[in-house]
């Protein structure tokens, strides 16, 4: 029936009285072509999320839970260390509250970032990429003491997970109301997602498997090694199962303590590595075979819902987060075969008829 009647919409009936109020209510994409025959497979697309990413989520809620309990001033500078997604996140969020932002980010991490937060207003403060996640965390903490600035605490604060509570977790149980949900994919940054939805669906969809990913080459759980943190949870030292992956935005070099809440109350029912090139190897067939655009860790999850799919029951459903766009891994291993001028097939279709012309 696709395609024989034409579309059609009809707005949602409301305006926005601002673009924070767009957050949320992210579709659940089914998977078409890709998907193996006799599993119904969808992804949870956070790149319709106004800044791209499931990272506009806790940005909202950390800096309105900060606004609601009085530690956040009118005009306060707000500043927080990101591989790039949260702090677009907290820039959409700031500028339209009108706080200044000041943004830690190791150097190692794409431009395509760098000049979206600079875009939004936020000044971002580069640190070494030898230093890794705990080198730019340090920094921002060292910034927030000497001006007095908000230290946004993503990896910590306990509006990280309950924003994935409130809303991801409710999007999810509305969307699959009636239907079968087996299987829930999902990596982690800083386990906001796994855990904020872990806590719903551990009581209203039991049945439903968690799993967890990480990178194959940095196996920080998968280790089984302790995190050395401080009381208020924040790491000590970088994690000593951690390596450099090309997976950006998941696994930083320490296990925050959002995600500590998954592991010790049992969240996720398994823990999968992922190679950084089977992201990256995924991505890309979504975006050619499905016309779905995310970044690596999205590939990264599909990679790993797609071992759950060609392995489970007919007739399973499986629920794969895709936590960004691509569009900010241009200057990544995604785009770094996709050339700039025509291919040799592009030259013989432009020749195919007399106007052609070479450019």
């Amino acid at each position: 029936m696709t395609g024989k009647t034409l579309r059609t919409t009809q707005g949602v009936g409301h305006t926005y009285d601002s673009i924070l109020d767009t957050i949320g209510n992210t579709p659940s994409v089914r998977i078409n072509n890709l998907a193996p025959k006799g599993i119904d497979m969808f992804v949870k697309f956070e790149a319709a999320n106004p800044g791209g990413s499931v990272k506009d989520r806790l940005a909202v809620n950390i800096i309105e839970a900060a606004e609601r309990s009085g530690m956040l001033k009118p005009g306060q500078t707000v500043v927080e260390a990101t591989s790039g997604n949260t702090g677009i996140g907290l820039a959409v969020v700031c500028a339209q509250k009108g706080y200044p932002l000041v943004v830690t980010m190791a150097d190692s991490f794409s431009i395509e970032r760098r000049r979206l937060m600079r875009i939004l207003g936020a000044r971002v403060v580069l640190t070494p990429r030898a230093e890794k996640g705990f080198g730019m965390y340090r920094k921002a903490v060292e910034l927030a003491e000497e001006h007095g600035w908000l230290l946004a605490r993503q990896f910590e604060t306990e509006a990280n997970a309950e924003i994935h509570a409130s809303t991801t977790a409710r999007e999810i149980m509305a969307d699959f109301e009636g239907q079968r949900l087996d299987y829930f994919v999902t990596g982690y940054g800083t386990g906001g997602t796994v855990t904020g939805v872990g806590r719903v669906l551990r009581v209203e969809r039991p049945g439903t498997k968690i799993i967890l990913s990480e990178p194959a080459n940095a196996q920080l759980l998968g280790s089984g090694q302790v995190q050395s943190r401080s009381e208020d949870g924040s790491p000590t030292a970088s994690h000593p199962a951690f390596e450099p992956h090309p997976i950006q935005g998941w696994t930083p070099d320490f296990i925050p303590a959002v995600l500590q809440e998954a592991v010790d109350n049992h969240y996720y029912d398994d823990l999968r590595p992922v190679p950084g090139m089977a992201g990256v190897q995924w991505a890309k067939k979504l975006a050619s075979q499905e016309g779905i655009l995310t970044g690596i860790s999205g590939g990264a999850s599909f990679a790993v819902a797609m071992e759950i799919a060609q392995k489970c029951e007919p007739g399973s459903t499986v629920l794969c987060m895709l936590p960004d766009t691509g569009e900010r891994y241009l200057s990544t291993p995604l785009f770094e075969d996709i050339p700039e001028d025509m291919t040799d097939e592009e030259v013989a279709i432009s020749m195919s008829t007399p106007g052609y012309h070479l450019a």
